[in-house]
């Protein structure tokens, strides 16, 4: 898969080098216009039968599965451009949007829980344009192995492996982010290999090449703009890209300057242009969303200033803070919430059975504070005061009229912190309500201003800093954030600033002062969604998994469980060959490598106990030095294949080309790399995990699969290969009829009851149809 720049003969129609020496082995173009209408008719029956089986009841169930819920109803928010958080970025959830609003999807349905009947809304076009972008992986799929092994039976098999994977089948079907990603991961990889044989039949630069070369990018932009693990085919493509680089600089044919030459081109495609791409993105989905939603409380207070309906979008409000205003206190922190507090009280064992004080991401009037003298009840009607740096405050929350408090008890969650509550009765507490407010880098008598003075707020007799730990609270509090006080008055988490700001006798100034430019809210969007990410929890009764579970198929997940009930299950047959051609193809690596080495040995050692003349050593040096296209898995040129044709055996009984069993060594390679690079990292996130995540390192082990059995099968009689294939398709073509009702929907009793038409296929006692 790796590039080779060798300057070879124009190839006609999908054969290019490898078509070339085929047709020279087997008796020219015929041999080649066979295997073109082959390619096309087995390309023509992949698109038939992916279509079919994706648009079967791609409408069934008429309410909402799973996380349609979410993603259906961010459509919603993009046609009603109102703001939101999400943990992603955008690109997915705008293009459901468009494709909702294009079908005549107007937005106003709530998608409020799984289950709701769609009813008289127009969800269709949605779940059409997911599950056509999940369809169009099959043939690419199909395409990517054919190029990487020229074998019509691998690439036919990998096809086979992704269309009857029922689990896939039914992540593909539903308005998600999933067969966005994934189609976008495949474009990707499609692209890369194209780029790969376009550069070793020597047509880099050319149109062709540069198309596929801006394709790659743009794939690559448009899957790490769905969601962030579209890193991992970011690294794929870069490895390759590297490797590529690396083969054409020891190649001794080409000059240094054509090294430079790739690496500038593939830098402007591989790398400008999708960053380009990206901030477009996020340009279009900030210019779109503009007007305030329920997630503007996890973005900065500046941030919020640019929402249309927002509090702050072209407020009027005091600049400077004084005793009597009315605020609300925002912890400066990415994603940090408001200062809250309501009626309910600490439980006995999170220390004194005070009034709760946390952080809460949203707007409510439980977030005002009344700003007081330290020493002082009343506030004097005829005397204005501003807040300074250095001044000793008392905080009354509004609605409850209990004050900010703190003591020498641990705190519920951060047991070095002390703990933090709301006390006294009608603003009325004790010493321990006394908080020294400091401005971070502030002087004397420096004022106190709305938004855009960063305070810590230092407890009087404690010494300690009012701080948001980032630790969720139990049921108990919400599950909203813990707020302690911190004994080290240096924590990040301990700053904060006023927000809302309220005070009859201070003149008001414009808002729209503190409005920050797009890219100051690109990187503000950037870290919200990465900490939001990092704190995924699950929620009560969530069915979670972890990453030994998904190659196995231990457990699947509903999507709907109601009488119609939807469930994501991978097809077992698949799942289970997928892991054994896995083995087989480390075991395969290991030896060949193994092997390899004793042979070079070997020739080394001959080297020194023979006498060869020059000439001798030089082609000799030539054949064993590793060009570009010794290392292409894709195209090698037709000079190597006419040379390999005595030894390999260049044609089978009924005259075709034998593939070199490197060749599909080296591209199994590859796809062994990108399996790795989307499974390993999930075992180091420390958050939530589900099923779902594992398809996209499914689909490199099924491309993987096709490969391997063609490399199995490559020396037996053509016959025998297509008996093998024929036997292999109709065993998944039976199991997908078998375990088709997962995704297509099942009733009636549950698979662990006799009477159950599932019953005989419950192998598992942890699947649970």
């Amino acid at each position: 898969m790796a590039a080779s720049v060798v300057k070879t003969p124009k190839c006609p129609r999908r054969g290019s080098a490898r078509d070339l020496a085929r047709a020279t082995a087997s008796g020219g173009p015929k041999s080649s216009n066979e295997a073109n209408w082959n390619w096309w008719l087995l390309l023509a029956t992949v698109f038939l039968v992916t279509f079919a089986t994706r648009f079967y009841k791609v409408t069934e169930p008429d309410h909402i599965c799973w996380d349609e819920t979410h993603f259906g109803k961010m459509g919603s928010w993009y046609i009603n451009r109102t703001f939101f958080f999400d943990v992603h970025p955008p690109l997915g959830k705008m293009l459901i949007g468009l494709s909702g609003y294009l079908t005549g999807y107007n937005g106003t349905f709530p998608f409020e829980k799984p289950g709701d009947k769609y009813n008289e809304t127009r969800y269709q076009g949605m779940r059409y344009f997911c599950t056509t972008l999940g369809a169009l992986i099959m043939p690419m799929g199909f395409d990517t192995v054919y190029d990487l092994t020229r074998s019509h039976e691998a690439a036919l098999l990998a096809a086979a492996y992704l269309v009857f994977d029922v689990g896939l089948l039914t992540l593909n079907q539903y308005i998600l982010l999933d067969p966005i990603l994934l189609f976008f991961m495949m474009a990707s990889v499609w692209g890369m290999v194209k780029v790969s044989r376009a550069t070793a039949e020597g047509g880099s630069y050319g149109w062709r090449w540069w198309g596929w070369l801006f394709l790659t990018g743009t794939m690559l932009s448009c899957t790490i703009s769905v969601k962030f693990v579209g890193l991992f085919v970011v690294l794929l493509v870069g490895l390759h890209t590297a490797t590529e680089l690396w083969l054409i600089l020891g190649d001794l044919r080409l000059p240094v300057a054509e090294t430079a030459k790739q690496l500038a081109c593939r830098a402007v495609a591989l790398i400008a242009w999708p960053v380009l791409l990206y901030v477009l993105f996020f340009y279009v989905h900030l210019s779109v969303l503009n007007r305030s939603g329920n997630g503007d409380g996890f973005y900065s207070s500046a941030f919020q200033s640019r929402l249309i309906g927002n509090s702050l979008y072209n407020a009027s409000m005091p600049r400077d803070v004084a005793y009597g205003s009315v605020v609300t206190i925002k912890n400066h922190k990415t994603g940090g919430g408001y200062l809250h507090s309501h009626h309910h009280l600490y439980p006995k064992e999170a220390g004194s059975r005070q009034q709760q004080i946390t952080t809460y991401t949203h707007k409510d009037e439980n977030n005002r504070w009344l700003i007081k003298p330290h020493n002082k009840q009343r506030l004097p009607k005829d005397k204005l005061q501003v807040l300074r740096h250095g001044d000793i405050v008392r905080l009354e929350h509004v609605a409850t009229r209990r004050n900010l408090h703190s003591h020498n008890e641990p705190a519920p969650m951060t047991k070095k912190h002390l703990q933090v509550t709301g006390y006294g009765e009608m603003g009325v507490g004790d010493a321990n309500d006394a908080w020294r407010v400091m401005i971070v880098g502030g002087r004397v008598n420096q004022t106190v201003h709305t938004v855009t003075s960063r305070l810590k707020l230092i407890h009087l007799l404690q010494n300690c800093a009012l701080t948001s730990s980032g630790k969720q609270l139990p049921k108990w509090g919400f599950e909203q954030q813990e707020v302690s006080c911190n004994l080290n008055v240096r924590d990040k988490n301990a700053q904060w600033n006023i927000e809302d700001n309220e005070h009859k006798q201070l003149p008001s100034v414009s808002f729209s002062v503190y409005a920050p430019g797009f890219f100051a809210r690109f990187l503000e969007s950037h870290a919200v969604m990465l900490q939001g990410n990092a704190g995924l929890k699950p929620k009560e009764g969530e069915v979670t998994s972890r990453p030994w579970q998904w190659p196995i198929n231990y457990r699947g997940q509903f999507f709907s469980g109601s009488a119609y009930r939807i469930y994501l299950l991978g097809n077992p047959l698949i799942w289970w060959s997928n892991l054994l051609f896995l083995a087989l193809f480390v075991a395969v690596f290991l030896f060949n490598a193994v092997v390899q080495q004793r042979r070079a040995g070997l020739a080394h050692s001959q080297s020194h106990s023979q006498s060869h003349s020059q000439s001798q050593m030089v082609a000799q040096s030539e054949e064993s030095e590793p060009s570009t296209t010794d290392v292409c898995s894709c195209c090698p040129s037709p000079e190597e294949l006419l040379k390999e044709a005595p030894a390999s055996g260049s044609s089978g009984s009924d005259g075709r080309w034998v593939e070199s069993p490197e060749t599909s060594l080296r591209a199994a390679a590859w796809l062994f790399v990108g399996w790795v690079l989307h499974y390993l990292p999930f075992w180091a996130m420390g958050r939530v995990l589900y099923f779902h995540h594992y398809f996209p390192a499914l689909i490199f082990n099924s491309l993987l699969t096709g490969v391997m059995f063609n490399y199995i099968v490559r020396n037996l009689p053509k016959w025998i290969q297509h008996v093998i294939l024929g036997v292999v398709l109709s065993v998944l073509v039976y199991s997908f009829a078998l375990f088709s009702p997962l995704a297509y929907g099942m009733s009636g009793p549950l698979a662990n009851e006799p009477n159950s038409t599932m019953h005989s296929l419950k192998w598992l006692s942890t699947w649970e149809f």
